[in-house]
């Protein structure tokens, strides 16, 4: 017997759409969530973007979406920064999602001398960047990575991820960064803190194994597969075995998702 969800944190890409293209039943899905009043957030570790950039992206799919339903792997990051150490100062590898985090969060966005360092995708990313991330680690700023994604879909193929650039950061500098985005907790405790909910309280929705069910399991929360993605029948045992974490609940597609949770 499935346990009616207090809350729900649901994954984009692979999960609602694909690119530009909408997943079937998505819409429905948020629509049925809606009519029974379940609170619910969409969750993603892409930083690049800001919240309303997202929910105009799901609108223009026709997903029914607003900023404040969006929890961003920057957002994570800002708020996990600003209860450490309030008004930081930091310096930023990153694009306008991020930065605006930074900003709303009441930190210090600066090019020298920082306290912290956060990354994420950067597509103006350079050695000069590189360089000065490295030493300032070394000298002693604190490493923090919004999301460890190592490739990113594009229109035009799969480009380096946030978790590329990391890499290299990692490489030089010998210091493992504090890793926000999934499959980290920490965007999943970010997010059902934003829902007033115990994550036990929660329900996890996501396509990929090794991040989105990886993360709700080690947030405590529980986990629905749905197979609409990354993880399919040929690859799932290699992903369950690769982080040792099993779904809950397993979909083949949004409209078991809605009968498992919504009915």
């Amino acid at each position: 017997m499935v346990e009616k969800s207090k809350g729900l944190l649901i994954d984009l890409d692979g999960t609602l759409y694909h690119g530009r293209n909408r997943i079937e039943g998505a819409d429905l899905l948020i629509e049925r969530l809606k009519e029974l009043q379940i609170p619910y957030l969409y969750v993603t570790n892409n930083s690049s973007r800001t919240p309303e950039q997202v929910a105009a992206h799901l609108m223009e799919m026709g997903i029914p979406a607003s900023p404040n339903e969006v929890c961003t792997s920057s957002l994570a990051a800002a708020r996990y920064i600003a209860e450490e150490s309030p008004g930081a100062r930091v310096a930023m590898l990153g694009e306008e999602g991020l930065r605006e985090a930074l900003l709303s969060a009441g930190l210090t966005i600066v090019e020298d001398s920082p306290e912290y360092v956060i990354q994420g995708i950067d597509r103006a990313f350079h050695y000069d960047k590189l360089t000065r991330a490295v030493r300032w680690i070394q000298e002693g700023a604190v490493s923090v990575l919004t999301n460890p994604d190592l490739l990113l879909p594009s229109d035009t193929g799969l480009m380096p991820g946030a978790g590329s650039l990391g890499a290299a950061i990692e490489a030089a500098s010998g210091v493992k960064p504090t890793v926000i985005g999934k499959p980290s907790s920490i965007l999943m405790k970010f997010a059902s803190d934003r829902l007033g909910l115990a994550p036990e309280e929660t329900y996890v929705i996501g396509d990929n194994i090794r991040t989105d069910i990886a993360a709700g399991a080690h947030a405590g929360c529980k986990t629905v597969l749905v197979m609409t993605g990354i993880t399919t029948d040929l690859n799932m045992e290699a992903h369950i075995e690769a982080t040792g974490v099993t779904p809950d609940y397993i979909c083949r597609d949004l409209s078991e998702v809605v009968k498992l949770l919504c009915s």
